[in-house]
């Protein structure tokens, strides 16, 4: 009579077979995150530097490694769907709507970078972030037509990810970060007032002294 577990060597067998290429399809699409995590962080900060020539380069390595993580993933659906696919596409959104918005492009589309759309909104919520980064030292170099602009864009962001209302299981916890660029916009909103403000009230002062001259 066959035992009714006779069958478990051949089943632990196909079992871990399966979890070590699931577990080296892992290890591979961690690096593969992290790299590109890394090269989108530099691009970021070259866009703030002015260096939008090594962002675009830097953007390029980070697209790579998410591509290449898709393919390696391709037949692991468990895994594409993970945690550190999600982070490693939002950050290379994050840099690409930084670049296109800071240099005055285009602003790239989800299926023309080849993401998942919840990691696009995140990455467009973060954007919003660096956004208000370069307003604040626009607004130190005395631009103030750029800085309206600039907070423009930031509202426009908002008003968009406001109306995304679906559960955070499937936007990748988006309504933290859209209240995260609320708060943001609001400050940066403040931050300009003041700023516009105090260069009206330096104007008139200029002026209330020009007239006091000239009498």
């Amino acid at each position: 009579m066959t035992r009714p577990t006779s069958k478990l060597d051949s089943i632990g067998e196909k079992v871990c077979s399966y979890f070590s290429i699931e577990d080296s399809a892992r290890e591979k699409g961690l690096r593969l995150s992290r790299d590109s995590i890394r090269f989108s962080a530099n691009a970021i900060r070259a866009v703030h530097r002015g260096e939008y020539d090594k962002a675009r380069e830097l953007i390029g390595s980070s697209q790579a490694n998410v591509e290449e993580m898709s393919r390696t993933l391709a037949q692991h659906r468990e895994l594409s769907h993970g945690g550190f696919v999600h982070n490693a596409q939002k950050e290379y959104a994050e840099a690409c709507i930084t670049l296109a918005l800071v240099s005055g492009n285009e602003l790239p589309e989800p299926d023309d970078l080849g993401i998942h759309y919840a990691a696009y909104l995140n990455g467009l919520a973060e954007a919003a972030g660096e956004l208000r980064r370069h307003l604040l030292d626009t607004l130190r170099d005395g631009h103030i037509d750029r800085c309206e602009e600039i907070l423009e864009a930031m509202d426009d962001i908002y008003s968009l990810l406001v109306t995304i209302d679906f559960h955070d299981a499937l936007t990748g916890g988006l309504r933290r970060n859209t209240d995260m660029v609320r708060g943001v916009l609001e400050r940066t909103r403040g931050d300009l007032t003041i700023s516009l403000r105090q260069n009206q009230l330096a104007q008139k002062l200029e002026d209330f002294g020009d007239k006091l001259n000239r009498e």
